[in-house]
């Protein structure tokens, strides 16, 4: 299906690269089996040849995964090719990811070759590989820099050489969404074979961009979303997982889907957050405490009124089990009554009145008043006895 969007999941490769992060075999097979429950197409499951750790690892996550691809990364060198090969022999569905620099900071500054020698090497590579794995993925690293023109001669050559998956990296989170945008289009229009493959966007957030050029990347022909539950990966990470599953999911007009169940986010996103050490921000999209979290006066009694006043997803519908009214000093007598009546206790609108003020001056004491601080509040202020 021509709308289908596939997101492959990097957590255990590209998000695992974050100092401090590192995990264990055990602590990857479950993460990969999580994964495979919330839908993903493609697991990158490490990078084999890198150290024997990472290889154990992709190998029993191979043998451990049955639907979705499990893709292990290589440079365009035939050793890596050797060990990823080796590392995925039981995998159901087997992808090799190889590939190099594109770009010119890249091609003559760090590989310190030609540009002919760049397609000549990307070519072997793919060559070399598909003699052992059908499924393979190349990726034109610091895509994001490199003139369009040799970019579109690169992916042309490799998908002629039999790469299934062209990946165009956003590798320095370099481009904004016009930029991006532009480029994916360029490469439908003039790579004469592109039909034979499909364009894959891996976007990094350095600008904070990440998800929207993903999400332009995909409105301008690709059809493959590289992404980390959490948005974790090397310097301010990759592209969030959520974000964009959820963009595609709330934007019907855009009339793309993809196979993740999102209930399962939720919960996804605090396994990977315990297991690799590393706190979600209290105001990250989706995910983060604070999502649905309302604290302000003019938008709690908006939400009391109809939720979606302010909330464009409903927290069940990503495996949250509800919203949360916050009280604090900014909070209205609308949200001090719907927390105290959720709390099974009525009180009248004199009540409400009498009470306020001392909410109020509770609020700007403590931040953020608890519910034990409320029945406190209540039993201090209300002559008559409340039934607590």
């Amino acid at each position: 299906m021509d709308n289908k969007v596939y997101i492959f999941d990097t957590t255990l490769r590209d998000g695992e690269q974050v100092p401090g992060c590192r995990l264990n075999t055990q602590e990857k097979l479950i993460i990969a089996e999580a994964l495979e429950s919330l839908g993903v197409d493609i697991i990158e499951a490490g990078f084999p040849v890198s150290s024997p750790g990472d290889f154990e690892s992709v190998k029993q996550i191979a043998r451990l995964v049955k639907e979705p691809i499990v893709c292990g990364l290589t440079r365009a060198v035939q050793k890596d090719i050797d060990v990823a090969v080796e590392a995925l022999k039981d995998a159901k569905r087997p992808r090799i990811h190889t590939g190099l620099g594109t770009s010119d900071q890249h091609v003559f500054t760090k590989l310190r070759i030609t540009r002919d020698e760049v397609i000549e090497r990307g070519v072997a590579a793919v060559k070399y590989a598909k003699k052992y794995i059908e499924d393979i993925e190349f990726y034109a690293e610091d895509a994001g820099r490199t003139d369009n023109e040799f970019l579109a001669q690169v992916c042309e050559a490799v998908i002629a050489a039999g790469a299934t998956v062209v990946n165009i990296p956003d590798t320095t989170g370099y481009c904004i969404p016009e930029e991006y945008g532009k480029k994916i289009k360029y490469l439908k229009e003039n790579v004469k074979n592109i039909d034979k493959a499909i364009i894959s966007t891996h976007c990094h957030n350095d600008l904070g961009m990440a998800t929207a050029n993903s999400i332009t990347g995909v409105q301008n022909g690709a059809r493959q979303i590289e992404c980390t539950i959490n948005g974790i990966g090397e310097r301010a990470g990759n592209t969030s997982l959520e974000e964009v599953v959820m963009a595609l999911r709330k934007h019907k007009w855009l009339d793309y889907t993809t196979g993740i169940n999102s209930k399962q986010i939720f919960p996804i996103s605090q396994l990977v957050s315990k297991t690799m050490r590393m706190p979600v921000q209290p105001n990250k999209a989706i995910v983060g405490s604070n999502a649905f979290a309302h604290s302000s006066g003019i938008h709690q009694d908006g939400f009391i009124k109809n939720k979606e006043n302010y909330e464009i997803i409903d927290p069940e519908e990503v495996g949250v089990e509800k919203s949360s009214i916050v009280l604090t000093a900014r909070s209205g007598r609308a949200a001090l009554y719907y927390r105290v009546s959720a709390l099974g206790i009525e009180i009248s609108k004199q009540e409400l009145d009498v009470i306020y003020p001392k909410f109020l001056e509770l609020a700007d004491q403590s931040q953020v008043v608890e519910d034990n601080d409320l029945k406190s509040l209540l039993n201090d202020t209300l002559a008559k006895t409340v039934n607590l």
